[in-house]
């Protein structure tokens, strides 16, 4: 068992202390949700200049790279009537009615915003409620139009799908209409971008589903409306294949001089499409592949709306808190889930699978750092329980109970299987946060390409780990946990090199506070994963939690107390911060290994414990619905390679 010193640091140091229960507040007539401030942000008459730059950032940017809108198809064929404006202007705090007519707005704004609607079949919702010749001249067109002007969704849906199966292409995927729409991204992505307050990021998301199975990725640019203004999205009708939407990024960036980077999609529908250890033309992977890979898709999508996708309790049976918000029943509906498909689903193991590859080929095609975003359909990106619009229109908050009974993974008349997927077992899940010299395009991007990122179940708590050989206790006490990270080892996303004394263990430090709005914490774990004797393993370690040594009986660490009742929790328990310096006693120099951190954050209420306080017996939940969860953060991983193995 590694060294650790647990530190829980007082409220005095939190810029905010929360101590009040929160409150239901869901299809109210201002909905209000979540997000911090940043002291560092501009006043409102102050013009933005960059400032001055330091070695390291010391500001994390929360945000969502994964929202639709209207211009996705099966978000504006099935009832979401907000465009991009609306869905920038709800990010950046201001009230925006719903589609089902409930005002809604943030508690506190985003700090960055990627609308990635569908590449494939863009604004051709926009168009129909334009009533755009091109539509109204198309006897498809004309079809969908006239359900979807008679309020009758599911079957303009069901239409637009149908035709997309007996062709192959989805309707109006044309390059008149694509030009058009991609171009209104654009120009809405440059109106809104308030560099040093509110950023945005141009992108687009490629919808691969290869057999049903998710293998979808979003896009996203560094560049503003002159590069990647240039070009049309590249789509699945193109090619289903992500080595294609690889090369194209290749053609970006050499015509255009530009940057992009491609996110995997939360893999559990992906029926272990998302980590295969074949090319999808059945070639096992390679050098070249693994390069390409690790080189166009720097970060994974780890959490979001479809479930949590870190770990799995098949893939670890010792993890008590593997069992979080699992969609792992099967694709689209096609085919179910079996247990060999979970390891090329999941990121821990996906993350261990690349620690064998680098021994293989010297180079790591799973080499990611982890982010969570939402992919709403609904143009609001809330991921507040006691604020959560839902996966999409029809769940919308005053959608009645089919907010809750409505299937998102649907069950086939010619399937004699079930593996249908509810909207009750969706979450509101996540964010993406940022440690960025500045909140702007190129500081954003740049963070994310060298993976100094993590994931939240999106809850805001704030986040830093390091790497490295020479961090003592004192440390985790220290008043700058960023200067003295950064001056003794590496932050998460890096790689930690081999050091010159020979077999001496690495440390980390870590440092946690919770969301100023939200609930304490309960406890920071080191997940770390390794390859020895070439079998890839894993081990959780609690290195610090609230309460202290009290709660630890004979090294287990005992679950925290919850104060839920009903909607409602208390900060009685928990911390409002944590920090620690664990170091690795097991640490063997010749094996390759990765660490990251996980936070838990105190129970508290789902979005459908404040749904049963509000709506009450006018609601009917099912038995398996969750009442009460931990929210987390996941940190990106460090890296260890032994000298050995270190190729340049």
């Amino acid at each position: 068992m590694g060294t650790q010193h647990y530190t829980a640091i007082s409220t005095q140091r939190l810029s905010v202390a929360m101590t009040a229960i929160c409150a239901a507040c869901i299809a109210c007539s201002l909905a209000v949700a979540e997000d911090i401030q940043h002291s560092s942000e501009p006043a409102a008459d102050v013009a933005f200049s960059s400032p001055t730059r330091e070695v390291f950032p010391r500001e994390v940017y929360f945000g969502d790279t994964h929202v639709h809108t209207s211009y996705s198809a099966d978000a504006g064929i099935v009832g979401d009537r907000l465009g991009l404006d609306e869905a920038y202007r709800f990010a950046k705090g201001q009230v925006v009615t719903s589609s089902l007519g409930v005002n809604a707005r943030l508690r506190r704004p985003l700090d960055f915003l990627v609308i990635a609607d569908h590449a494939e079949s863009l604004g051709i919702a926009p168009l129909i409620r334009e009533s755009d010749q091109r539509i109204l001249d198309d006897p498809l067109g004309r079809e969908i139009y006239d359900l979807v002007n008679e309020g009758d969704y599911a079957s303009a849906f069901r239409v637009f799908a149908g035709a997309q199966a007996k062709t192959g292409i989805p309707p109006f995927h044309r390059d008149d209409v694509r030009r058009t729409m991609w171009d209104r991204n654009v120009t809405a992505a440059e109106t809104h971008y308030d560099p040093g307050r509110f950023t945005t990021l141009i992108g687009y998301e490629f919808t691969s589903n290869i057999q049903a199975s998710n293998l979808h990725r979003v896009v996203i640019f560094r560049d503003g409306a002159e590069r990647a203004g240039s070009i049309i999205p590249f789509s699945a009708v193109e090619s289903s294949n992500p080595e294609d939407l690889w090369k194209f990024l290749d053609a970006y960036e050499k015509n255009t001089g530009g940057k992009a980077l491609a996110i995997p999609h939360n893999g559990n529908l992906s029926n272990g499409g998302m980590f295969a250890t074949e090319t999808l033309d059945g070639v096992p992977i390679d050098r070249d592949y693994a390069q390409r890979r690790q080189r166009w898709e720097p970060l994974y999508e780890v959490t979001q709306i479809k479930g949590d996708g870190e770990t799995h309790p098949l893939l670890s049976p010792d993890d008590e808190f593997a069992d979080y918000w699992r969609w792992d029943r099967g694709n689209f509906g096609f085919e179910q889930k079996t247990p060999e498909m979970l390891p090329h689903e999941y990121a821990r193991a996906a993350l261990k699978l690349g620690l064998k590859f680098e021994t293989e080929l010297a180079i790591n095609p799973f080499k990611f750092g982890l982010i969570g975003s939402t992919d709403a359909h609904t143009s609001l990106s809330t991921t507040s329980e006691d604020n959560f619009f839902s996966k999409a229109t029809p769940t919308e908050p005053g959608s009645g109970q089919n907010r809750y009974d409505y299937a998102y993974v649907p069950k086939y008349d010619d399937r004699d299987f079930d593996i249908r997927v509810f909207s009750f077992e969706t979450t509101a899940s996540g964010l993406a946060a940022v440690w960025a010299t500045e909140n702007t395009r190129e500081a954003i991007f740049d963070a994310m390409q060298r993976k100094e990122v993590y994931a939240t179940t999106g809850t805001r708590i704030r986040l830093r780990f390091f790497g490295g050989f020479d961090f003592d206790e004192d440390d985790a006490a220290a008043p700058d946990t960023a200067a003295i990270g950064y001056d003794k080892g590496v932050p998460m996303g890096r790689d930690l090199r081999p050091n010159n004394e020979p077999r001496q263990a690495p440390t980390f430090l870590t440092h946690a506070r919770r969301d100023p709005d939200g609930a304490n914490l309960d406890r920071i774990q080191i997940v770390k994963g390794w390859l020895q004797d070439g079998t890839l393993k894993e081990k959780v370690h609690n290195v610090a939690w609230a309460g202290g040594p009290s709660r630890e009986n004979n090294g287990t660490l005992g679950p925290i107390s919850s104060s839920v009742v009903g909607a409602h929790y208390s900060n009685v328990v928990g911390a409002p911060e944590l920090s620690a310096v664990w170091r690795d006693d097991d640490f063997d120099p010749d094996e390759p290994s990765f660490y990251y951190v996980r936070v838990l954050e105190i129970p508290t209420p789902t979005w459908l414990a404040y749904d049963k306080e509000k709506y009450g017996d006018a609601i009917s939940l099912p038995d398996t619905a969750v009442l009460s969860h931990q929210e987390r953060a996941y940190s990106s991983p460090i890296w260890y390679t032994p000298a050995n193995d270190v190729k340049q």
